[in-house]
């Protein structure tokens, strides 16, 4: 048994139950152990959905997510905070007293595609996230035509908007650093991008996998937190958590008759002997590689967002 010094960081996720095992809490709970931390996973609604589409969604009730985390975090101390899709402004409001109450942990937001919801519904809950939940993030992560019709629906010019111009938005609104994902370039590549109003502090190409996946921003999401609650600096964590989830997507498997769902868990797969050979001749190359992820930050990483209101 090991004692409590030696024991996985505890990362809490508020999110909603996914049956197909695409994303939601089954993505959380799998990136976040894939990433070295323990999940402690709050339940905020259901979805009713199969790997091609969501159907409907049935929201828990706000005192009932409360006293979910409430009773964990009483008992355990927490590194980081991840927050999903979770179903209600109710809910919103809760977890954002909650977040307050823990101010000094990183709070990693993700902001999914609501597309597929009614608008008045996606309307008052994206308020609500901006108004009570974004003064208490440290990152913010959402698909590039997400948050811009989000953060920017206003956006004046033909010019697509830059990742520092959403990070700027987001700022605004209490956010210090956003992560903004499929960003379109040509030859079939795409741009994932850390930023500030001031700066892109990290930025990584990968090309367009041809093909439809589910569940890759909570996984990204997920991994990252799990990483800055391990300790690692957010530009490290960064690109660790966007090679994680391009291996996952790389070894996507087809479970039903939707889209591909990631392989959350590929790292676990048996090896043959000779891949094992070829692992060991390659380790000295992958400490120096993990190397990095403990080097000391080039910045100092902010908890919860840096307004409050």
């Amino acid at each position: 048994m090991e004692d409590s010094d030696a024991s996985p960081a505890c990362v809490m996720t508020f999110n909603v139950s996914d049956p197909s095992g695409a994303g939601g809490l089954t993505a959380d709970i799998s990136a976040i152990t894939s990433a070295g931390a323990h999940p402690l996973a709050v339940v905020t609604g259901a979805y009713v959905r199969d790997t091609a589409e969501i159907f409907d969604h049935f929201p828990f009730d706000d005192e009932a997510v409360g006293e979910q985390a409430r009773a964990a975090l009483e008992d355990m101390t927490v590194a980081a905070i991840k927050v999903g899709f979770v179903g209600s402004p109710e809910n919103i409001s809760t977890i954002a007293e909650i977040a307050s109450d823990y101010a000094e942990v990183p709070l990693v937001a993700y902001m999914p595609s609501l597309s597929w919801w009614d608008e008045s519904e996606i309307d008052s809950y994206l308020d609500a996230f901006r108004e009570l939940m974004l003064p208490q993030v440290t990152l913010l992560i959402g698909n590039h035509s997400t948050l811009w019709r989000w953060l920017l629906p206003d956006w004046p010019t033909e010019r697509n908007p830059s990742a520092r111009d959403i990070a700027k938005a987001a700022s605004a609104l209490g956010v210090p650093y956003t992560l903004v994902t499929g960003i379109p370039l040509t030859d079939q590549f795409i741009e994932n991008v850390l930023a500030t109003p001031q700066a892109v502090l990290y930025s990584e190409k990968f090309e367009r996998f041809d093909a439809v996946f589910e569940g890759a921003g909570d996984t990204l999401s997920a991994a990252l937190c799990a990483l800055l609650a391990n300790g690692h600096d957010l530009q490290a964590a960064t690109a660790e958590a966007l090679t994680y989830l391009d291996h996952s997507l790389d070894a996507g498997f087809h479970p039903g008759m939707g889209h591909i769902v990631p392989d959350r868990l590929f790292w676990a797969q048996a090896e043959t002997d000779e891949e094992s050979d070829d692992e060991e001749t390659a380790n000295s190359d992958v400490s120096n590689d993990n190397a990095s992820l403990t080097s000391n930050p080039p910045f100092e990483l902010p908890p919860n967002g840096t307004t409050k209101h």
